[in-house]
């Protein structure tokens, strides 16, 4: 069994995920993880694909994609289905004016506690930003230090900051 992961870069289009999809099933490659998103005009998606095909095989069946528009990237990963969690969820959420180093410094008192960011997501809004980011934290750490850390950060840089644990079925 081989384990790909497959970037998808470029200026949106309708029809990219469905040629992308039909193409990897073509040559027996199953979607196991995906996430895709437009960022400003631009498509993202990063899939991982296990099945027998090899990188160039999906390559070339990855081939009509590349039309000038988009960017196709396959590389070979080990097999991390059974990759522990770290610890326990939350989610952490910021609304206010656009700044510089909203993501840098948040993610930064994160990092701190030993946190691990398994999925971020930001929009900018007219002049409002908002980020959302799924974390896993330590069983360890101190949640209400954290809170507090995050809140203090969240004054300096002039937005509103939560922390919140969920249930891995919400996210």
């Amino acid at each position: 069994m081989t384990y790909l992961a497959i970037t998808v870069l470029g200026h949106d289009r309708p029809g990219i995920i469905a040629q992308t999809a039909a193409a990897l099933a073509s040559c027996g490659m199953n979607l196991e993880d995906s996430s895709m998103t437009l960022l400003r005009g631009q498509f993202a998606m990063t899939l991982i694909c296990a099945g027998d095909a090899g990188t160039a095989e999906v390559e070339a069946v990855l081939a009509p994609l590349l039309d000038g528009s988009l960017t196709v990237s396959v590389r070979e990963v080990p097999d991390e289905s059974a990759h522990p969690v770290l610890g326990d969820p939350y989610l952490i959420t910021v609304h206010g004016a656009d700044r510089l180093g909203i993501v840098a410094r948040l993610t930064g008192v994160v990092a701190e506690a030993g946190g691990n960011i398994t999925d971020l997501t930001t929009r900018l809004a007219g002049e409002l930003y908002v980020l959302a980011a799924e974390v896993d934290l330590p069983v360890t750490v101190d949640v209400a230090a954290l809170t507090d850390r995050i809140a203090q950060v969240a004054a300096e840089l002039g937005v509103d900051a939560t922390l919140r644990p969920v249930e891995r079925d919400e996210l």
